[in-house]
């Protein structure tokens, strides 16, 4: 559910109108919704009440400051990937000790960095990362927390791109690899093994892949227990999908039921880095109409957003709703919806029936919560988008439209040219 409704003729985000938005803020503009945002993190968080967990936000999926401070309040920890992301949740106010570190290429100087800060875990996702990390961790005199990621070579049933849990796949340490890895890891100093951690990909819409990795990391959790380890924690990752057309995935409390299950009385601390689910329906991106080009073959609708600010579609072919901010219920036409960039792929929708629009007007594209604003970037020199966060009858500006001249920041020209 989220809070972007039509008030009569006119779509708002709560109580605000999104044509005041676009007069005030201007477009092309991610605009989110706070109750929508606070709603998911309870829907996911509280079928897991009776349960010892976690819910560490993944910060990859929308990372803006004050989104961050909002999960932080609501008692949330962080999934990160990079030192990057670790800096923002210490801006937003985030507790390090309630951060996991994921992602395949930690630098050392992350390391360090993450260690000084008293992170919960280090989400491990290979041999030599590990012997890395042993090695920083000595040298600080410190002994590094570690969750090993397992690769337990489920099919997650989801796009080819955002798949994480099969073999052939970059991320996480094949079950038989890691039996022979814990066995060497014993003698390492700089490292205590207290978590296995998995994650089989994203935008799942069905129970089951995440139900067959958890039997298979249990079995592996009784494995590692028998070699003398104590695992407290286990990380489930994230990946649960929502609605962006058709879809109809598991609510939150049916994937809990599921998990729970199957996990009976074991004392694990549960630890969970959802993203999409949380994010990924609580905004829009507000775009303006620049020009309608009908031709022989199609017929466009070209707007301000492009897919520097929202690469989804182009990058993954995904779907998003576009829909009028002011809607007539008048006569509708087949378009493509598309940006300024010179690409031909830069598109946020094709083939899309819509209510036939004139320069001006004002569409927003759904579901832009999640890897929306935070896969932007400033291709064909175009300035980023302004973020707003609404809550009730008010709204702030949480991120300032890039300027020109914000363009041009820490470039110079040598001398000798």
């Amino acid at each position: 559910m989220h809070y972007f409704d039509y008030k009569g003729q006119e779509l708002h985000c709560e109580e605000v109108s999104l044509h005041q938005i676009a007069d005030e803020v201007g477009t092309p503009t991610y605009i989110y919704s706070k109750r929508t945002l606070e709603r998911h993190f309870r829907a996911f968080d509280e079928p897991f009440s009776g349960c010892d967990h976690l819910i560490c936000y993944s910060v990859k999926a929308c990372s803006n400051i004050a989104i961050l401070r909002l999960f932080a309040r609501l008692g949330g920890g962080f999934d990160i990937v990079s030192a990057g992301e670790l800096h923002r949740v210490l801006a937003a106010g985030g507790d390090p000790h309630k951060v996991v570190f994921s992602g395949v290429g930690k630098t050392e100087e992350e390391m360090r960095f993450a260690l000084d800060q008293g992170i919960l875990a280090f989400n491990v996702e290979s041999e030599p990362e590990l012997f890395a990390l042993d090695r920083v961790a000595r040298k600080m005199g410190r002994r590094a927390p570690v969750a090993l990621r397992i690769n337990p070579d489920v099919d997650a049933q989801t796009h080819p791109y955002i798949s994480t849990g099969l073999k052939s796949n970059k991320f996480g340490i094949a079950i038989d690899h890691a039996r022979r890895l814990l066995l060497e890891a014993k003698n390492l100093a700089g490292v205590e093994i207290m978590g296995i951690d998995s994650h089989i990909g994203s935008q799942l819409t069905k129970v089951e892949p995440f139900v067959h990795a958890l039997e298979r990391l249990l079995l592996f959790v009784d494995w590692v227990n028998q070699q003398g380890y104590s695992i407290r924690h286990l990380d489930l990752g994230g990946g649960l999908g929502i609605t962006y057309k058709d879809e109809t995935p598991p609510h939150p409390g049916e994937y809990a039921t599921a998990l729970l299950d199957v996990l009976g009385d074991r004392k694990l601390r549960l630890v969970f880095e959802p993203g999409r689910v949380i994010a990924g329906n609580a905004a829009i991106l507000l775009t303006r109409v620049v020009y309608h080009k009908p031709t022989e073959a199609k017929n466009f609708v070209i707007v301000d957003g492009a897919m520097n600010d929202a690469i989804r579609p182009a990058l993954y072919g995904a779907y998003h709703a576009v829909i009028p901010v002011r809607t007539s219920g008048g006569a509708t036409e087949t378009v493509d919806v598309v940006g300024p960039i010179c690409e031909t792929g830069d598109f946020l929708a094709r083939d899309r029936e819509l209510e036939v629009s004139a320069a001006g007007d004002l569409l927003a594209v759904m579901s832009a919560g999640a890897y929306g604003f935070s896969m932007s970037s400033n291709y064909n020199s175009r300035p980023r988008a302004a973020e707003v966060l609404v809550d009730g009858d008010r709204y702030a500006v949480i991120r300032q439209r890039e300027t020109r001249d914000d363009l041009l920041r820490g470039e110079s020209i040598p001398d000798w040219i």
